[in-house]
């Protein structure tokens, strides 16, 4: 533990902000980790976007891991030290809190980035804009048809002259009826980024979802071959793990 306290981030890097894990004692940039939050009367409560007043846990377990710390006793243990009391109290369901809000979490993201006018969707305009080289990020519903994903994955290819590579989109853990709900248009099978930071910003909300329900509740490919990266493009990847030395502010 380089720092004396659970909130402060790195001083060697101010630029990167970093959080200890209460369960692994180790630091990585607060992007990858979930907060969480002490209620007035004790109760733990996930607080995703970190926005919560008060002193603050941090962990970087996916759901399985966190099961089994709640489980065994080093949930309560960590979070005792992190906020300095043994009065707490963990709910049974914090798993499931938390994954509704990354869920929620991403959910709205995509809805503010639909305000700012970068979010498309409907497969025509979707495949209009990937021929065009206009698209930067695809994504599809649970229940989307592998054939339709697959032909939407071949426009953006050959939009972005990537003809040949795994290029393709992902396809999200939520029906349509959940996107259509969130971003309040009718039947969201598939949506399209046209803008380069959005996507990156729609990615990296997708990802801290992904990364906590892990394998088992991830989800499935549209059509074969890999997903998880190859759903942005080289460059945006290489600008991606740029854009997290930036700075952000946080508890």
């Amino acid at each position: 533990m380089r720092t004396p306290s659970n909130e402060t981030g790195s001083l060697a890097d101010s630029a990167v902000p970093e959080r200890t894990c209460v369960l692994s004692r180790e630091q990585s940039p607060r992007e990858g980790l979930i907060r969480l939050a002490l209620s007035p009367d004790g109760e733990v409560l996930p607080d995703v976007r970190a926005k919560a007043p008060g002193r603050g846990a941090w962990i970087g377990a996916g759901r399985a891991e966190l099961e089994e710390a709640m489980a065994k006793g080093r949930l309560k243990a960590g979070l005792a030290r992190a906020f300095r009391t043994g009065d707490l109290r963990i709910p049974q369901d914090l798993p499931d809190r938390i994954g509704a809000a990354l869920e929620r979490a991403f959910l709205d993201r995509l809805g503010l980035e639909a305000k700012a006018g970068y979010l498309l969707t409907g497969s025509e305009r979707i495949e209009a804009a990937a021929r065009s080289g206009q698209l930067q990020l695809l994504l599809h519903a649970a229940d989307a048809r592998a054939d339709g994903a697959a032909r939407l994955a071949q426009a953006w290819r050959v939009g972005s002259e990537r003809e040949g590579s795994g290029l393709k989109g992902l396809t999200l853990p939520a029906p349509r009826a959940i996107l259509s709900l969130a971003l309040g248009r009718e039947n969201v099978v598939h949506c399209g980024l046209t803008d380069h930071r959005a996507a990156l910003r729609v990615r990296e909300a997708l990802d801290r979802w992904l990364q906590f329900i892990g394998p088992e509740r991830a989800p499935k490919p549209c059509e074969t071959g890999s997903q998880g990266a190859s759903a942005l493009p080289a460059e945006a990847r290489t600008d991606e793990q740029k854009n997290t030395q930036g700075t952000r502010a946080g508890a």
